[in-house]
């Protein structure tokens, strides 16, 4: 990403629903408000998107390639969520491997961890927990504090002192 390009970002994003194809990217085309293809049937000009199915609690996976680089992922995420009334998790900015960012159906955006297994289909996700700073995965270098998307203590779970 970066180059100037319209078109260079790759997203990748799973859903906290069994969603169709169809409805996951007719939201992406609807949000960014440009033609949306699957690989399957690609389209000159258009975000080239594939959706697919795991276990987990987030079970529909999409990756679009062409992701619009004027466009912030997170608003995009966020809008998707809202348009399907459904929870989105994205990658945040840390190196973390369980930390995302889940865009609720509401639009919010919080840091979280979940756990993932690898499995034919490709990795599930579960167990969805907010990031409070006091997670034992806020523990993995380069760490939670060093992100954008700030650990979020509750009174449950206070951040470490």
């Amino acid at each position: 990403m970066g180059t100037g390009d319209p078109t260079d970002g790759l997203w990748s994003w799973s859903f906290a629903e069994n969603l169709e194809v169809t409805a996951v990217c007719g939201a992406v085309s609807t949000v960014v408000q440009r033609p949306v293809a699957t690989l399957g049937a690609p389209v000159e000009g258009a975000i080239l998107c594939d959706v697919w199915h795991t276990g987990g609690d987030f079970p529909t996976n999409l990756e679009c390639f062409l992701a619009p680089s004027d466009l912030p992922e997170d608003a995009v995420a966020g809008a998707v969520a809202t348009r399907l009334g459904v929870a989105v998790l994205f990658p945040d900015d840390t190196l973390n491997p369980s930390r995302y960012v889940r865009a609720s159906p509401d639009g919010t955006l919080r840091a979280v961890h979940v756990d993932e297994q690898e499995t034919d289909d490709g990795t599930e996700k579960r167990h969805a927990r907010p990031c409070t700073g006091a997670d034992p995965a806020c523990a993995v270098a380069p760490g939670c504090t060093t992100s954008r998307w700030k650990p979020d203590p509750t009174p449950e779970t206070p951040a470490p002192v």
